[in-house]
């Protein structure tokens, strides 16, 4: 069975500003990457526009509606300090979130053996009812619930590598039996959550907190050790991962030091896991990651690591 991509020019049309560091460019940076002849047999599909009821099911309905009424006809608006909309940003957020509810169709269905998702916004500091990190939708969350909602999955697991903690993600799921959200990221760094001690109400939370500096050696170790291992025993019927890139050693936010072998090493280990456990099923979304030449690089070997399992 083939990978999936999918994308819509709707996602580059999200602008948050000049300067701003999620910006247009890094959607067009990781699909120029990808139109490298390696990836002739990607098939590639346009995300469709969510169901905003799947959207209702991981936020507050309140919320969602607050964010779709709030969508400019011109100029931006600003929800926090970090994270802004156009008038481009509602469809660029309901085709990044029904990008991931198109993906865990196709694979739950057997249709694809996994799937990229190339979307922006990033999803996964969007709490229930509150936008905030570059985040409108929380994809990641919004793909789970309706793994479970619409397919009758009763374990699903989010593993997300971005260099910041997914609070929204975690939050979504901590008191949620049948979801796991498992997290690397840099500590201490933004948002401020992830501790190791936090868990979750039914011990299904993982977080690994890494000290600047870190590097790919201490990267690996913390997944053979700790991030794995977890994942295994909780054994999921879907792995979704939200991808980000933002912990290269050549990313402006932070300061883990990855190499951008790493991103290929650690998809690797992810899609062998979901061999064992889970026939291999497994959906990735786009979140972080603000250099342009390592996103790109990095986006290249994860989708390689995805075209070859």
């Amino acid at each position: 069975m083939t990978t999936l991509l999918y994308s819509h020019p709707a996602c580059i049309e999200h602008d948050p500003g000049a300067y701003h560091p999620e910006r247009p460019d890094r959607l067009r940076a990781v699909m120029a990457g990808l139109e490298d002849e390696a990836f002739q047999h990607l098939s590639r599909l346009e995300a469709p526009i969510v169901d905003l009821a799947d959207v209702k099911r991981a936020h507050d309905a309140g919320y969602v509606d607050m964010i779709m009424d709030n969508v400019p006809t011109h100029g931006q608006v600003r929800l926090d300090p970090d994270t802004v909309m156009s008038e481009g940003s509602g469809e660029a957020a309901k085709r990044a979130s029904g990008a991931a509810v198109a993906a865990v169709d196709a694979v739950i269905n057997g249709d694809a053996k996994n799937a990229f998702c190339a979307v922006r916004p990033p999803g996964h500091h969007a709490e229930s009812s509150k936008a905030m990190g570059f985040c409108l939708f929380n994809s990641a969350a919004v793909a789970a619930i309706h793994a479970q909602a619409k397919h009758g999955l009763k374990r699903v697991c989010v593993i997300d590598f971005d260099v910041h903690h997914g609070n929204g993600t975690q939050h979504t799921f901590e008191h949620i039996e049948g979801l796991f959200y498992a997290s690397s990221h840099q500590w201490p760094a933004y948002p401020g959550t992830g501790a190791a001690r936090e868990t979750g109400e039914f011990a299904n939370i993982c977080n690994v907190p890494l000290a600047p500096g870190t590097g790919s050696d201490g990267f690996r170790a913390a997944y053979i050790d700790t991030v794995l291992p977890a994942i295994r025993s909780f054994a999921p019927e879907l792995l979704i991962i939200s991808a980000g890139f933002d912990a290269h050693k050549n990313d402006p936010l932070a300061q883990l030091e990855l190499e951008t072998q790493d991103y290929r090493w650690v998809t690797d280990q992810l899609l062998d896991l979901a061999d064992d456990v889970c026939d291999g099923r497994a959906i990735s979304l786009l979140e972080g990651g603000y250099d342009l030449d390592a996103l790109r690089d990095s986006t290249v070997e994860h989708v390689k690591s995805l075209m070859e399992h």
